[in-house]
């Protein structure tokens, strides 16, 4: 796991795809799980699960000294966030 994470490119972008790909599948499968288990019809915050799965990933990167990977992960788990802000509220 080390030889593939030494050759990613310590850059904020590949952080931001990153950041944005993981939550993407599990909100994708929080949604599926929502619209189609009856007991789970109000629980909208299974998307902060899968938003939250990026502070885990994002500290794996910081660990291994890939810190703009990691920053690029914390800006997409804000912007993640306020997406999910404005999707309650609206």
């Amino acid at each position: 796991m080390n030889e593939q994470l030494n050759k990613l490119t310590n850059s904020v972008w590949i952080g931001l795809a990153i950041g944005i790909v993981i939550p993407a599948i599990l909100c994708g499968f929080a949604w599926y799980l929502i619209n189609h288990v009856i007991y789970l019809q109000r629980a909208d915050l299974l998307y902060i699960g899968g938003i939250a799965v990026n502070a885990y990933v994002m500290q794996y990167f910081f660990k291994y000294n890939k810190e703009n990977i990691g920053r690029g992960i914390l800006a997409a788990t804000f912007l993640c966030a306020f997406v999910f802000f404005f999707y309650k509220v609206l």
